[in-house]
C-alpha cells in the first residue's frame, strides 16, 4: 500500500485532477505517480466530501467516462488532451 504523505499537496492536487478528468486513464495516474486505481480511490474519498466522492464514483462507472482503457474506444489512444503539453513521465506535467 503506498502512503498518500509521500506526496506534495501540489501532487495530491494533480492526482485529484486526474483523477476527475474523463479522458484521463487511470493508467496514466499510475504512469506518474505509482498509484494503482485503488488507491486513488482511497485518494479521492479521503480528499471530497462524501456526496462529491458519490457523483465521482457514479460517474467513473458510467459510460460516460474514459477513465477505464478497456472501456474506451480503441481509437483514442493519447493520455492527453491535443491542446496539453507532452506527458514526459514527470510528476507534474500541466504546471
Amino acid at each position: 500500500m503506498i502512503s498518500t504523505s509521500q506526496f506534495t499537496e501540489r501532487e495530491l492536487d494533480r492526482i485529484i485532477e486526474m483523477a476527475w478528468e474523463d479522458r484521463t486513464p487511470f493508467e496514466a495516474i499510475l504512469f506518474q505517480f505509482g498509484l494503482p486505481e485503488k488507491e486513488v480511490i482511497k485518494v479521492m474519498r479521503a480528499s471530497l466530501k462524501e456526496g462529491s466522492f458519490k457523483r465521482w464514483r457514479k460517474r467513473v462507472n458510467s459510460g460516460v467516462s474514459q477513465k477505464h482503457l478497456k472501456k474506451r474506444n480503441p481509437d483514442m489512444t493519447r493520455f492527453k488532451c491535443s491542446r496539453q503539453s507532452a506527458i514526459s513521465g514527470n510528476k507534474i506535467s500541466k504546471r
